[in-house]
């Protein structure tokens, strides 16, 4: 897989994410895919500082990032 695949499977399993965090009013937007490997995504609205926040990180956004892109080892979320 390119990097530009990977770029636009991680955006697929992103818009398929995004309904159901908007449903809480929060939303994900992709930062950068480092090594074709780690994936920074930046969590807003009422994911930034949720405490369910990092358990929807790993089993939700990561689960579902790998299920597009197997490739990829680690999904982090940055802060700033």
């Amino acid at each position: 897989m390119t990097t530009e695949e990977i770029r636009i499977n991680v955006e697929k399993a992103l818009a398929e994410i995004r309904p159901y965090l908007q449903n809480d009013g929060g939303d994900i937007s992709l930062v950068s895919i480092e090594d074709d490997r780690l994936v920074r995504v930046k969590l807003e609205g009422n994911c930034v500082g949720c405490h369910v926040n990092q358990m929807t990180l790993k089993s939700g956004v990561e689960m579902t990032i790998k299920k597009y892109v197997p490739q990829i080892e680690k999904v982090v979320n940055i802060e700033k």
